[in-house]
């Protein structure tokens, strides 16, 4: 299913031009007619798919100069206590603020997850 998708994907964003030359005879009307059936029921699935997927966020903090995010979420911004606004984010889930003596560093993480029915 997978396959197919990307194969419909790369059919809908492959402008025409690239794919034929610009002048057309009486024969590319089927092919009109097939491309727009393509892009059509690329357009309905892609839709489809997209209702379905939502962001979901959560925010950590702990105590110290680090925090992780939970298992499957990314690290999407940091904040630090004692006026810290130097931090980095660290393998996409961990975030480090790089002050000293930094009483508390709290996350904002996140994941790409599907809308249950």
């Amino acid at each position: 299913m997978m396959k197919i998708i990307i194969v419909l994907l790369l059919a809908v964003l492959i402008p025409p031009q690239y794919t034929r030359a610009q002048s057309c005879t009486q024969s590319c009307t089927v092919d009109n007619v097939i491309n727009l059936m393509v892009k059509s029921s690329a357009e309905a699935i892609v839709s489809s798919i997209l209702s379905k997927v939502d962001m979901i966020c959560t925010n950590v903090s702990a105590r110290g100069a680090d925090v992780s995010c939970p298992s499957g979420y990314k690290a999407t911004s940091c904040a630090c206590g004692m006026a810290c606004g130097s931090w980095d984010i660290r393998g996409n889930s961990d975030c480090h603020c790089q002050c000293r003596n930094i009483d508390w560093t709290s996350a904002r993480c996140c994941k790409i997850g599907l809308l249950s029915e």
